[in-house]
């Protein structure tokens, strides 16, 4: 039986998204604390979350959320000012705002009295402040009282209707009525008209609408709040009439003040002002639907494949010209359904505003994060997988790159040191820098702790380039003390362990006393993927297209001449190979004239030998099953045209095997 998507987990995904939003803003308001515009954003974002938790049941969010709601809607009114507390308040706040959602049994709520006991204390000091006696007027007679102008009143007419399946999502109309009433004055009448029949009545449906005779002192965007969060799925109408004043004085009334610019009052002639129903640009998909279509699709790729083949065996002009129809309609909806899959990556560096800022404190040290290429796309899948690598090179560069404000002022650095986050497009890669103006990387140091704890031999050749990779080894670090941090050497494995598992690599730059780039260099996506198939011996393999650069014939002459060296002279580059046929161990028809195929990594480039390249393929990644997960040189496999496997190269961990079985390679 098909059920519906779950009201609670759609709360739970928009409220989180209001928790990146309002964590976003307060951190901006740090810096332009007196921008109505951000203060406006995080009550909104508090009045939603608090507005859609009493509706879905979550009590506790809402009672505590009502208290921040309140304290900015003090902020937006000029009643309390934007301090540093108020700032620290709210970031703890809602970090107990989101406990209380994710998980409501195990949430501290202890904590949650703490932090209202502090926000306590700030409204009062504001109120203190207030209180305080005023300089006595220099008047020997006091001046008559000026009369108060009485509180203007507006009449709004009401009338709505939520979306039938409203109950079903979760949506309670008795609170939104009750949100009404505390605005004021107020009548509701419901209609009934539109009530089936016992029989045909479905009692998860709302079939009623309302008419709201309102008076109120409120503007009206006081309305629009109350309907703040299901005003997408609902019909709304509001007709204001003419303002309602009590006691009017002879004066003139100041007018009523109102984010939205003032509009003339309306006649009761006029047509009413109506809210149409507002369509989101976009819809919410569930993960799992959008990777069966993704499965989808991938084995359309394969079929597509098999059919091109069978094709190929007929000689018929009309079968290869659909065919062709085929591949091309596949290509376009393979490239639609991937770009569905893609998301921008800001959302992704915004979540570290605050690990900055918050370690920078922690550490004593005094660092800002800027950002660049946000609107850089990259699968969903590889953007969840990269936030825990990302958060442990940022803490290495806090710890670690940046050092303290006297020692970078003495260094005739700025006291504030800089990370930044960007990210580009290159070809079919996705490249992710974190870059530091910290001290550097000192390979001196690398090399005396790598030989001390015998990582590497006493005196070892090796580069800078290659140094800088052994902080990537299981437990390295050259941290002279253990800090919460960092130190224990565990972390840098982790993130070259993902790396690798997304399929991608590390390039490492540093330069002493001028600070550290990482560059991540990941692929576009994770599902279907080009690549170049090649043979081996009898059996047939693909090595991932975006690792690539170029391929060259092995010549008999050649392969004498650098038989026992196995490295070859390109464009004077001197180019290690794997004989991936020996290697293998596999048996077939040898081939006088073998190919090369030159592929780019973070430690340079290196050839495999192969008997022959086929071609491109457009490649569907099967994942390996258990009992083939200690085959590390696999990244995975293929269904080709004619129904049989072909296994991807991991290129990374292929290299690494063929250095530790080919010393020949390591020495090159």
């Amino acid at each position: 039986m098909s059920t519906g998507p779950d009201p609670i987990a759609i709360f739970r995904a928009e409220a989180d998204e209001l928790f990146e939003q309002l964590e976003a803003v307060l951190l901006d308001m740090e810096t332009d604390p007196c921008n109505d515009e951000l203060v406006n954003t995080a009550f909104r974002a508090m009045h939603t979350i608090k507005g859609s938790g009493a509706m879905f049941g979550f009590e506790a969010v809402a009672s505590f959320t009502h208290h921040m709601e309140n304290a900015f809607d003090l902020v937006r009114k000029g009643q309390l000012p934007v301090t540093q507390a108020l700032i620290e308040l709210a970031l703890d706040a809602k970090d107990h705002m989101r406990s209380l959602i994710e998980a409501p049994d195990k949430a501290d709520m202890e904590l949650g009295e703490a932090i209202l006991t502090r926000l306590s204390a700030i409204i009062g000091a504001k109120d203190h402040t207030e209180a305080k006696p005023k300089p006595p007027v220099a008047v020997a007679v006091p001046l008559p009282a000026k009369p108060k102008p009485a509180p203007t009143h507006h009449k709004f007419r009401i009338r709505f209707r939520l979306a039938q399946e409203a109950m079903k999502l979760g949506t309670n109309p008795l609170p939104l009525l009750a949100e009404l009433r505390g605005l004021g004055e107020c009548a509701i009448t419901a209609h009934l008209e539109d009530v089936p029949s016992l029989d045909d009545i479905d009692p998860s449906a709302c079939y009623l609408r309302w008419t709201c005779e309102l008076i109120t002192d409120k503007p009206r965007d006081a309305i629009d709040d109350v309907f703040l969060f299901v005003i997408d799925d609902m019909e709304l109408e509001v007709t204001e009439a003419e303002d309602v004043v009590e006691d009017v004085p002879p004066e003139p009334l100041e007018p009523v003040q109102q984010k939205a610019p003032q509009q003339p009052a309306k006649s009761p002639s006029s047509p009413p002002e109506k809210v149409e129903r507002r369509e989101e640009p976009g819809i919410r998909v569930q993960a799992e639907r959008l990777d069966a279509l993704i499965d989808q699709v991938g084995e359309l790729v394969i079929a597509q494949a098999r059919l091109r083949q069978f094709a190929n065996s007929f000689n018929d002009p009309h079968l290869k010209s659909l065919v062709e129809e085929i591949e091309r309609l596949s290509s376009e909806l393979r490239d639609t359904t991937m770009g569905i899959r893609m998301v921008p990556i800001g959302a992704l560096f915004t979540r570290f505003r605050r690990l900055v800022r918050d370690l920078s404190r922690d550490l004593g040290k005094e660092i800002g994060l800027t950002t660049s290429g946000e609107e850089t796309e990259l699968d969903k899948t590889v953007i969840e997988r990269l936030h825990d690598p990302l958060i442990h090179l940022i803490r290495n560069s806090l710890d670690h790159g940046i050092g303290m404000p006297d020692e970078r002022e003495a260094g005739g650095k700025p006291r504030q040191g800089t990370i930044h986050l960007s990210a580009s497009h290159s070809g079919p890669q996705v490249l992710i820098s974190i870059t530091d103006d910290g001290r550097g990387m000192d390979p001196a140091r690398i090399r005396a702790k790598a030989e001390e704890t015998g990582l590497i031999a006493p005196g070892a050749e090796l580069s800078n380039n290659e140094l800088f990779h052994l902080i990537f080894e299981p437990g390295f670090s050259t941290a002279s003390t253990v800090t919460n941090v960092s130190g224990r050497g565990v972390g840098m494995d982790v993130v070259k362990r993902t790396i690798d598992s997304l399929r991608g690599s590390i390039d490492i730059e540093s330069v002493m006393g001028k600070g550290t780039t990482m560059t991540l260099r990941l692929p576009l996506t994770l599902a279907i993927i080009d690549g170049l198939l090649v043979r081996i011996g009898h059996g047939r393999y693909v090595i991932p297209l975006s690792a690539v650069e170029e391929c060259v014939e092995l010549t008999t002459q050649e392969d004498c001449r650098t038989h026992g060296r196995d490295f070859l002279d390109i464009r004077d580059e001197v180019v290690p190979f794997l004989r991936l046929k020996s290697l293998f161990n596999v048996t077939g028809p040898e081939n006088h004239y073998p190919k090369v195929v030159i592929v780019s990594t973070s430690q340079g480039r290196v050839g495999f030998a192969v008997d022959q390249i086929i071609g491109d393929h457009q490649t569907v990644i099967k994942s390996l099953s258990k009992i083939h997960s200690n085959v590390k040189i696999f990244s995975g496999a293929t269904i080709l045209g004619d129904g049989s496997v072909a296994l991807i190269l991991d290129v990374p961990r292929l290299i690494d095997f063929g250095q530790v079985n080919d010393n020949r390679l390591k020495s090159a």
